[in-house]
């Protein structure tokens, strides 16, 4: 994913349309940027004001925390396997994906190993 444009390219870009009496898409080959992105940040402007971005990406709480867990590590000292503790999960009120479940017992560092 790149970076947000610079808040200066974008003030240059809707001063033209605004102030300047530019359509969108001269301002935008003037500048250099996207037709797209011009006209969304004069419709921004227009919204709220301002130019600058919104914030990109931020954090996201983990779905297996708390009780799930615990029943989880108490689970897995047993055979299991990922879809199985997907499945147990969902009858238990929790709804997680393969790939979330995976990545639990990845960062747990739990494993079962099939002996002979």
């Amino acid at each position: 994913m790149g970076r947000a444009y610079s808040n200066d390219l974008r003030e240059r870009v809707v001063g033209a349309v605004v102030k300047g009496g530019l359509s969108r898409h001269q301002a935008a080959a003037q500048f250099g940027v996207g037709i797209s992105t011009a006209i969304n940040w004069v419709q921004r402007f227009h919204e709220t004001g301002s130019v600058a971005p919104s914030q990109i990406g931020g954090y996201r709480p983990k779905k297996i925390a708390g009780p799930h867990r615990e029943w989880l590590l108490q689970r897995c000292r047993k055979d299991f396997t990922v879809r199985g503790l997907v499945a147990e999960l969902a009858e238990r009120g929790l709804k997680v994906d393969y790939r979330t479940m995976w990545e639990f017992v990845h960062a747990v560092k739990l494993s079962y190993k099939k002996r002979r």
